[in-house]
């Protein structure tokens, strides 16, 4: 924190214990997190408690998985939160790929705030229905299952039919738009980004439980030591790496006009223009792994059918045609999130155009942006391949050994880049709070000063 100006370890401190508006956004989060756990813990209505706890393992598994994670065990419980934030997020990428093929759409986009909050209200509308759609199948692929309890097959759901799947549904539907309200209070009250923060509370939170899994397969013997050490080791070497090429950047020379000194002589200001290498962030696999669960959705409306075996054995995680798609669907909205959300050329092309700067060598207007655009295609081919990377390798190491689903690179990549993410936050409001104090101290100083002039007159 020094390096941003912070001062020394006291100065820190003293700036901790006086920034009582980033205590309130801190302990706000902090209750959030709080509800949102023990959203994850109530059961839906009509669901076998006792069957379930002998059925959770199958509910773990392959890219049940996948749900599970993001739901932090909700999923595995079927709790009112089973399904977490991921409607919402699969909304947002149809809206946006909507809207970048549709122009009409695509200028709200161009509008400002207004355009904004239009296109955040359709993707609400469209949370809803796909939030009933999805409680409705996971209610069709729950009702008819079984568990062996004590050696005696007992039903999930003791009354199925049509009133369960309704019931589920809304519940189900009330969960996620809950999780979305709650993510945007987040943003409003809390510190960080809310939709990011919800999921990392629900991919921390069974860590515990994923260590604890793994002591006792090495305990049994079904893991050696070895391995154990293995994943320890290359766990830690994950989140060093994430964490270089997430604070990666590139810098880009950029010059401002000469202007007439004091003493005649001529300055030139000159600065830099940061571009991460990673632009697009942690969004391309959440976007990915929540499409991959679309096709879960529609098998659970005939678990019996060819398709649901089909998905159940060739889309779940260890599988090559599910590695496959997981990978091409990273690369693609790598590029199409910087396309379209992350980063846009022009736009900073005329800023930096208004304001009188260039970059050296690179006429001012078209042939900027067509620099920076070549700039950001070339770093997001970096950024798409690293995050490929850092995902399929452990879904990799799955397929010969029993390690946890939950020690895999997109739960890493999701963890280290919202921790990135949220300190950058707290350092960027500990410095606002710094200058403010700085300037209270000069304009009381100043108040002073005029105060013994107007003594001495």
């Amino acid at each position: 924190m020094a390096t941003l100006g912070l001062g020394n370890q006291s100065e820190v401190a003293d700036l901790l214990a006086k920034a009582k508006n980033l205590h309130s956004r801190v302990l706000f989060v902090l209750m959030a997190f709080v509800i949102y756990r023990l959203g994850t813990h109530i059961p839906l209505p009509g669901v076998d408690v006792v069957a379930l706890a002998s059925f959770q393992s199958h509910l773990q598994s392959g890219l049940f998985g996948l749900f599970n994670m993001f739901s932090g065990g909700a999923f595995s419980r079927m709790a009112v939160f089973a399904l977490n934030i991921m409607p919402y997020i699969t909304a947002s990428i149809i809206i946006q790929l909507l809207a970048a093929s549709y122009p009409s759409l695509g200028e709200l986009r161009k509008e400002g705030e207004v355009g904004r909050r239009k296109l955040n209200q359709y993707t609400r509308y469209l949370t809803v229905v796909l939030a009933l759609v999805q409680g409705f199948g996971l209610a069709s692929g729950i009702q008819h299952q079984t568990a062996n309890v004590g050696g005696e097959l007992m039903p999930l759901v003791a009354n199925p039919g049509l009133a369960f799947q309704l019931q589920t549904a809304l519940t189900i539907c009330a969960g996620s738009l809950f999780m979305m309200w709650l993510g945007e209070q987040i943003n409003t009250r809390g510190i960080g980004n809310g939709i990011s923060l919800l999921i990392f509370a629900g991919i921390v939170a069974e860590f515990p439980k994923t260590f604890m899994r793994i002591f006792e397969l090495a305990r049994t013997g079904s893991l050696s030591e070895l391995i154990v050490l293995g994943i320890v080791i290359g766990a830690v070497a994950a989140i060093l790496f994430i964490v270089f090429m997430e604070t990666a950047i590139r810098k880009v020379a950029i010059q401002y006009p000469k202007r007439q000194g004091m003493f005649g002589n001529i300055n030139t200001d000159s600065n830099h223009l940061p571009l991460k290498l990673n632009l697009a962030g942690v969004i391309p696999p959440i976007f990915a792994s929540a499409l991959l669960m679309v096709p879960v959705t529609l098998a659970s409306y005939a678990p019996q059918s060819a398709w649901a075996q089909f998905v159940g054995q060739y889309l779940s995680p260890g599988h090559s045609i599910y590695l496959v798609v997981f990978v091409a669907m990273i690369i693609f909205f790598s590029y199409f999130y910087v396309a379209t959300v992350s980063f846009n050329p022009q736009e900073t092309a005329e800023n930096l155009k208004k304001q009188g700067a260039f970059i050296p060598g690179i006429r001012p207007g078209e042939s900027t942006a067509k620099y920076l655009d070549e700039l950001a295609t070339r770093l997001t081919t970096i950024g798409a391949l690293y995050l490929a990377f850092v995902c399929a390798v452990p879904d990799l190491l799955h397929r010969d050994t029993t390690i946890p689903f939950y020690i895999g690179g997109t739960s890493l990549l999701i963890i280290v880049s919202v921790t990135i993410d949220t300190v950058a936050r707290i350092q960027s409001a500990l410095i606002a709070q710094k200058y403010e104090s700085l300037l209270k101290r000069a304009g009381g100083k100043g108040a002073g000063v005029g105060l013994l002039a107007g003594r001495r007159k």
